[in-house]
């Protein structure tokens, strides 16, 4: 919104071409989502609060200390984050560039479902929400209708294709594989994080760093010199979801002012889904769906750690760890949360660092 009102002053008044500049306005954004989340935090949680007696339901089968130490925290606060998100999208980003009204829906999307899911819970007071069918068909329906929009835009003979990592401008032609493929990194990813969403601060930090470094890849993979300098693919438009992505890493860390320990507010279902699959479709657009798996292995990990669980488990009848996600089981090892989180933030760091230096290996 401010780009269209004001870059066209800068004939006149030369400081307004500074909106010119997507670093600009990525940076702006990112202060504007940490501004809104600061002004409008303790409002909206205790909102939640009043509406939420008991808070978000603890699993019987979890840590024994969250069922003493969580118990009555409110849930929902993603809310904040979307708020946060949209309106610093709105204010700092081109809205005549269709990959951020692509990636608005899909975030808005996989937020109602979230948000479907939380109320669920909260409803029933139980963990369980939303079934597993039924969160997959709604994620698959939103994912799908993203990725056949994202194919449209995107310039051949760029829109059907996968990008090889580590190699100058090899690319896999997925032809009609490409929109399937899509949803199944987006319904992934959001999932990912969502399982990671377990102890205060865990996810809304390992987010920071993958959506920071997400910030960089999106703009690197929109920018033609830099682009062809470092042999990744050049999507034209596809820079200006540096703003978005810039945008969530501010919601994000306005939200872990009142998430870190001990967490005022759980993000829930309606923050964990539309933030992953954000991620996904940033990867997707900029054709670094490769790196989504380095740059996010912290929730990678965490994933693997609980089909391997389910697995081992139904083969031997005996536990792999002793509590999946990955977290949990040293939880029940003893260490502390705040160690846990503090250790898992710095994997989350050196991995997204990893991932933006591989482009040199090219």
């Amino acid at each position: 919104m401010l780009y269209p009102l004001l870059y066209p002053l800068a004939d006149r008044f030369q400081a307004f071409n500074l909106f010119r500049y997507i670093t600009f306005r990525s940076g702006g954004a990112v202060v504007t989502a940490l501004l809104i989340s600061f002004v409008f935090g303790r409002p909206i949680i205790a909102w939640l609060r009043s509406k939420q007696t008991n808070g978000q339901p603890i699993r019987l089968d979890g840590p024994a200390g969250h069922l003493t130490r969580k118990k009555g925290t409110p849930t929902m606060g993603g809310f904040l984050i979307l708020l946060a998100l949209t309106v610093a999208t709105l204010l700092w980003a081109d809205l005549t560039n269709p990959y951020v009204w692509i990636v608005l829906l899909v975030t808005v999307g996989f937020g109602l479902i979230g948000f479907f899911d939380d109320y669920k819970k909260l409803t029933s007071n139980s963990h369980r929400g939303l079934s597993g069918w039924t969160k997959i068909v709604l994620e698959i329906g939103v994912g799908a209708v993203a990725c056949v929009v994202l194919v449209r835009v995107t310039p051949a003979p760029l829109a059907d294709t996968l990008a090889v990592p580590f190699f100058k401008n090899v690319l896999i032609d997925l032809d009609g594989l490409f929109v399937p493929f899509g949803v199944v990194v987006i319904i992934g990813a959001s999932n990912a994080v969502n399982l990671t969403d377990g102890l205060d601060g865990l996810a809304g930090g390992c987010t920071v760093f993958a959506g920071s470094a997400f910030v960089a890849l999106a703009y690197l993979a929109g920018h033609r010199t830099m682009s062809e300098y470092l042999g990744i693919p050049f999507i034209s438009g596809c820079g200006e979801l540096s703003v978005v992505l810039g945008a969530m890493v501010g919601a994000m860390l306005g939200f872990l002012w009142f998430n870190c320990y001990p967490a005022q507010v759980f993000m829930g279902d309606t923050g964990a889904l539309p933030v992953g699959a954000l991620l996904a479709l940033a990867a997707l657009a900029s054709r670094q769906e490769a790196l989504l798996v380095i740059v996010g292995g912290i929730f990678v990990i965490e994933t693997v750690s609980v089909l391997l669980q389910v697995g081992w488990y139904r083969l031997t009848g005996h536990r792999l760890i002793a509590c999946s996600p990955l977290h949990n089981h040293f939880l029940f090892k003893g260490q502390h949360e705040i160690k846990i989180v503090v250790r898992f933030w710095i994997g989350s760091a050196l991995l997204a660092i990893v991932g933006v230096a591989s482009l040199k290996l090219r």
